[in-house]
């Protein structure tokens, strides 16, 4: 049931209602634990159980650590709760990967092994729902949040369908306390709530769908096929089909939450108008980025151990970020590039004064845009072989353009005119733009936003891309 289906329109247009005629808070949660529990079935009803199985025993082992005055005791449930989330995760989401990857190693050694076909399905949001259900065990165990929760409230916590199957990645620590005290949505949140979403489904159908899909799947299909011209555009727009794409299901969660009363965090902050790996770090995925950064890169020691240590814990927090996003050696090459460019700009020297001026402010966005566009590469190429054909189709000049010239202008001038509002934009929130516009452009930017997804409406749907992750 993806945001941009029908179905879904009608499922949220019922639970919207329904939601507000019931006069009491907790019938009102528990609509939402319900109907966030009918939304996750929808899908592959058996792996609601396993999304069950997982909150009742984190809930579980939360309150068991929150009770308890032994630090040893506590580390066991921590320990407990750790391994039960992560190794559903790795068992579903990794268990063919090490398998073929055994296979492979022992080929190598000349023993011949033959392993069972994976045919597991992997549950949708895993990755998602196992992160956010971590943030409450560990920070229950770091005496940051209480580990008494209402198990309703912590089930809605997990299961609540905005953020369900592809972030943000909200903390207990931030939703918790929302479910606690009744709340009820105010006009003004519906109404910016509804903006967001017809925002957010703009992104995904006109933008990423119809704009970027069609020419990155041409090339990246046959890249030999393709001339350096060819190869630039399906590049380029893989940058903004990624970027729509995951921004624009998160301006939907984020709207749809709002609808009910409830805010999470922004995701993402004009990533395209970063002027260092830092700073886009700073402004993709955010909830994963920090969610990474304080479970994982502070606890391996952060910078607190020099600059050899400092670097290692960058690596390996982007590489299992890397492997985070899908169980493909590619994601892992990505993530080690990540963490090779934070690196090396953590040891770079930046003169404070130089790093502001601003002759040097466009030139550091253009490149840093550049190097996170060809980064993305190995990101979208399904092996070795596709990413080095593209890599060489980057630099063939001979061949002639297999893509309708009208189709590669969009995306050259679509990709220019999103560098161009990220840039201009990025000291500024998305609020703040558009409450400056006047109603009437509001009004006129909103209805474009429905022509739009209305005419992009036909035809195969795609599904969002961090679904598979």
């Amino acid at each position: 049931m993806p945001f941009n289906s029908l179905t879904f329109l009608v499922f949220f247009v019922v639970v919207f209602a329904l939601h507000q005629l019931l006069p009491g808070w907790t019938q009102r949660k528990q609509l939402l634990l319900v109907a966030s529990y009918l939304f996750y079935a929808a899908w592959h009803p058996p792996y609601a159980l396993i999304l069950l199985f997982s909150t009742t025993l984190d809930w579980w082992l939360a309150r068991r650590m929150f009770r308890s005055e032994s630090s040893v005791s506590r580390r066991r449930w921590l320990l407990l709760s750790l391994i039960s989330n992560l190794g559903l995760l790795g068992f579903f989401k990794y268990g063919g990967f090490l398998l073929e990857n055994s296979r492979l190693a022992l080929g190598a050694l000349g023993v011949s092994y033959q392993p069972p076909e994976w045919t597991i399905m992997l549950p949708i949001g895993i990755s998602f729902y196992t992160f956010a259900s971590l943030s409450y065990t560990i920070d229950v165990y770091r005496g940051k949040v209480r580990g008494d929760a209402p198990f309703q409230n912590y089930a809605l916590f997990v299961s609540f369908f905005p953020h369900l199957v592809a972030g943000p990645i909200v903390r207990a620590s931030f939703l918790l306390p929302q479910f606690a005290e009744p709340r009820r949505a105010s006009a003004d949140q519906i109404g910016w709530g509804l903006a967001l979403t017809c925002m957010g489904l703009f992104c995904k159908m006109v933008m990423a769908d119809t704009v970027f899909a069609p020419v990155v799947d041409a090339v990246y299909a046959d890249p030999t096929a393709h001339g350096a011209l060819d190869a630039w555009a399906a590049v380029l727009s893989f940058s903004g089909q990624i970027y729509y794409d995951f921004a624009g299901y998160s301006l939907c969660a984020i709207g749809l939450a709002l609808c009910f009363g409830f805010e999470f965090p922004d995701n993402f902050r004009y990533p395209y108008a970063a002027r260092s790996p830092v700073d886009f770090w700073r402004r993709w995925h955010i909830s994963l980025s920090t969610w990474l950064r304080d479970y994982l890169y502070i606890p391996l020691g952060g910078s607190r151990a020099g600059a050899t240590q400092t670097m290692r814990n960058l690596m390996l927090t982007m590489l299992i970020g890397g492997l985070w996003h899908g169980a493909a050696w590619m994601f892992v090459l990505w993530g080690g590039l990540h963490g090779i460019y934070l690196a090396l700009a953590r040891a770079w020297p930046r003169p404070p004064a130089e790093a502001e001026r601003e002759s040097r402010k466009l030139p550091a966005t253009v490149l840093t845009f550049l190097l996170i566009t060809l980064t993305w590469i190995p990101f979208r190429a399904a092996d070795w072989s596709i990413m080095q054909a593209l890599l060489a189709a980057l630099v063939r000049p001979g061949l002639a353009t297999k893509i309708d010239p009208r189709v590669l202008t969009v995306c050259f001038i679509s990709m220019l005119a999103t560098f161009c509002w990220q840039f201009a934009s990025r000291d500024r929130s998305l609020s703040a733009r558009f409450s400056a516009l006047r109603p009437v452009a509001r009004a006129g930017l909103l209805a474009l936003c429905l022509i739009g997804i209305f005419l992009c409406s036909g035809g195969d749907q795609r599904a969002f891309i961090y679904f598979q992750f």
